[in-house]
């Protein structure tokens, strides 16, 4: 008698969607990342019982409930710890971790800060908006300089993180940024992400129309974008404008803009290198205010990308060499211990 193979059924975005009714405030830049994520899924080949979803707390958060795979809404800050305790007992998962400024930068910045260099290999979705929106609009670690909010009516004097330069500086593997506004960019950075073994940190520049609406827009409208974006690609020149006429050269080691033509072209420009850690701390330091007065393009795009042991497959050769040389342990007798007393009445 012979038994036919069924070849598993190819799935599609609907499929990681859930019957949950989807509450983020109409507008939302939550919408648009929602709908990449769940676009790329199939395209992973990962079968929905192999895939998690974290998150912590704030606008963000509610994201498991919308992913048709197994998740969980966890606590303030957290997501990044319970995600590093399931990655190293179940190392084959494909662990996503979504967090915001405020949950990944203020009370979970030390476990976010810790999971990028123990490099456990999770992909980390930081949506940017520079404010608390759950909360109702209180300033956040991304908020720039004077933003006045409820919670800071005569501004804010705190300094904002820049969170590429802070992932770098832990030692990150895999840094990049993307935007809510460029679905197919957003797309291939997230495949991009899962692609790296390692911990991928992916911030997401996301509107929150309601407490801080606008906040990238000169980045993300079409009148604006090409003058002040710049998207780099690996072995490119770092060109951008409307026209393709501008670039950026290194003079040293100092960016400096230059106008492409007569005395400058595309051979004269820095190239991207995704693997070279020092240009790559500059690339995270154009950070400038677009407001002020010959600021540099904000970049977007991988910024730095390496290789390096992943925390859980060093612990399991650890444990394995621990086993071969020692033998199974015995939980009954390390907890007697190798003394013992006797009391009598």
């Amino acid at each position: 008698m012979s038994t036919a193979t069924i070849a598993p059924q190819a799935l599609t975005a609907k499929d990681f969607a859930t019957d949950q009714e989807v509450r983020w405030c109409p507008g939302c830049g939550d919408y648009s990342i929602l709908k990449q994520v769940q676009t790329i899924m199939p395209s992973l080949g990962i079968p929905r019982e192999n895939i998690v979803i974290v998150s912590g707390i704030g606008c963000s958060s509610r994201f498991p409930y919308y992913m048709n795979t197994y998740g969980m809404h966890s606590i303030h800050g957290r997501a990044t710890a319970i995600a590093s305790g399931l990655k190293a007992t179940r190392p084959e998962l494909s662990v996503w971790i979504v967090t915001g400024d405020g949950d990944g930068l203020s009370i979970g910045g030390n476990h976010t800060i810790h999971l990028l260099r123990r490099n456990f290999d999770v992909n980390v979705m930081l949506f940017n908006n520079q404010i608390y929106g759950l909360t109702k609009g209180q300033y956040s670690p991304t908020s720039e300089e004077n933003k006045v909010t409820k919670s800071t009516p005569f501004g804010s004097i705190d300094h904002p993180f820049n969170p590429l330069a802070l992932a770098l500086g832990a030692d990150a593997t895999f840094i990049a940024r993307s935007m809510d506004r460029d679905p197919k960019h957003l797309q291939e950075l997230l495949k991009r992400s899962h692609a790296h073994k390692g911990a991928s940190f992916l911030e997401i520049y996301q509107n929150c129309n309601i407490f801080n609406d606008g906040a990238f827009e000169i980045f993300t409208e079409k009148s604006s974008k090409a003058e002040e974006t710049l998207f780099v690609e690996q072995g490119q020149p770092l060109i951008f404008g409307a026209q393709k006429n501008k670039g950026i050269r290194l003079d040293g080691l100092k960016p400096v803009v230059v106008e492409l033509g007569s005395e400058y072209s595309a051979a004269d420009l820095w190239i991207h290198d995704e693997s070279d850690f020092y240009k790559a701390q500059l690339l995270t330091r154009l950070f400038d205010d677009p407001r002020i007065e010959g600021h540099m393009p904000r970049p977007f795009g991988v910024f730095y990308q390496t290789q390096r042991p992943t925390y859980e497959a060093v612990m399991a050769a650890q444990l394995e060499d621990a086993l071969s040389r020692k033998g199974a342990g015995d939980l009954d007798k390390l907890l007697a211990g190798n003394e013992t007393w006797t009391i009598t009445a």
